[in-house]
């Protein structure tokens, strides 16, 4: 009898609402527990409609995992990255490393190098004298290929946040109607 309950302990909006579909059902018997999760989820509908109108597809999905008994819990981090192209990937690397301290620091490096190699060791063969013209154009075109990757990757992260907010939208409704369910009993 694991998969039946009391009929007696089922509350009364629950027995008002197996009543409009079964008149002839009697709370002194078993209900199949699969049965009361389906008139959890038509109750829960129910108050939802009233409280909100028209029902979104979120809490649409919300209500099916009530009925289902189902888990919302999922990392969406893995699904997203699972999705992601090799490109992608890639672009959301260089603009992570290209934000870190590590990166500037090379970078300062590299130009102060430059700088001095072309003024002190160089003295009398520049590859690149002042104003350091080659400089200034490896710098503009480091900056015209970062520019784009790192907006893909701010794109991407755009994306992921606003599946982020949808999915702790489900959790959280969800978590309120058990809580409510909690406290109707």
């Amino acid at each position: 009898m694991s998969e039946a309950m009391p009929a007696e302990l089922v509350r009364e909006p629950l027995v008002e609402i197996i009543r409009k579909t079964h008149p002839d059902w009697s709370s002194s018997g078993f209900i199949c527990l699969a049965d009361l999760d389906q008139v959890r989820a038509d109750y829960v509908k129910n108050v939802l409609e009233t409280e909100k109108g028209e029902l979104s597809t979120l809490e649409e999905e919300v209500i099916k995992s009530l009925k289902e008994q189902e888990l919302l819990s999922e990392n969406i981090n893995v699904e997203f990255n699972q999705k992601l192209t090799f490109g992608q990937r890639l672009s959301d690397k260089l603009s992570n490393y290209a934000g870190s301290w590590g990166f500037i620091i090379i970078f300062g490096i590299v130009i102060l190098l430059w700088i001095i190699i072309n003024t002190v060791l160089l003295v009398f063969r520049h590859f690149d004298p002042y104003p350091f013209i080659l400089l200034n154009l490896v710098l503009s075109c480091l900056a015209a290929l970062q520019a784009p990757v790192i907006l893909m990757s701010q794109n991407r992260q755009e994306s992921r946040d606003r599946l982020r907010a949808e999915y702790d939208y489900r959790v959280n409704l969800k978590a309120e109607l058990e809580i409510r369910n909690l406290h109707e009993k």
